[in-house]
């Protein structure tokens, strides 16, 4: 068995080949989501189904129009992971009408179109289009606690800064667990968006260039 406290994580650039193991991760960090089991109908049959097709369709389509990942790596098994969106790239997803027949017939209407209203409010939020959005981000559940998140938002802040188009990292969160735990690296909230009874959280955290010249 690993062992977790000496564990050596690596972070790598991801391309389409790793989406599997990113559909399975992805999975299994959003199921017990606050903000999915509202938007995907927790108390209604099918629900872990509907979960699984909406990460798949996410991935599928971040991998489709190149966009880039990051992945933290545990003795070659992918651990974490952070689907990033560049300035300029954030609405392919809701112009993607092939995408959208998939959440459809996938999910169903009624789930798809509050998916979109909820990506739509997270987007209003932004303080301005230079920014990297993260549609999604997760650690494996086995792999929790253990400092990779910090690990995995470190390397992806410095990823974000080489962009010299970009001001700064945009996230969101509807689970109460994890506010103290991006504020404690450097987040601050600014805005929040109704999902349902669910407070989801924006985040933003500036590149470390702009917080040098911010003290300079």
């Amino acid at each position: 068995m690993l062992d977790m406290s000496t564990a050596v994580a690596e972070v790598r650039l991801l391309d389409g080949g790793y989406s599997r193991e990113a559909r399975s991760l992805l999975y299994h960090a959003y199921r017990h989501e606050p903000s999915f089991a509202y938007l995907f109908e927790s108390e209604r049959a099918g629900y872990e189904q509907r979960v699984r097709a909406t990460v798949r369709e996410l991935v599928k389509q971040h991998f489709f129009q190149e966009l880039p990942a990051l992945g933290l790596f545990v003795d070659d098994r992918l651990v974490g992971i952070a689907l990033i969106t560049p300035p300029q790239r954030r609405l392919g997803i809701t112009e993607s009408w092939a995408w959208r027949l998939r959440m459809v017939l996938s999910t169903g209407l009624r789930c798809t179109q509050r998916y979109l209203e909820y990506y739509q409010a997270v987007l209003a939020c932004l303080p301005s289009d230079s920014v990297h959005v993260l549609p999604l981000l997760g650690i494996h559940p086995q792999f929790q606690g253990r400092h990779f998140g910090e690990q995995l938002l470190e390397a992806l802040h410095q990823w974000c800064a080489v962009d010299e188009n970009s001001k700064g990292v945009v996230l969101d969160t509807g689970n109460p667990r994890y506010l103290a735990f991006y504020k404690r690296q450097g987040y601050e909230e600014i805005g929040e968006v109704a999902v349902g009874p669910i407070r989801e959280h924006v985040f933003f955290h500036p590149n470390p260039q702009v917080l040098l010249g911010a003290h300079a």
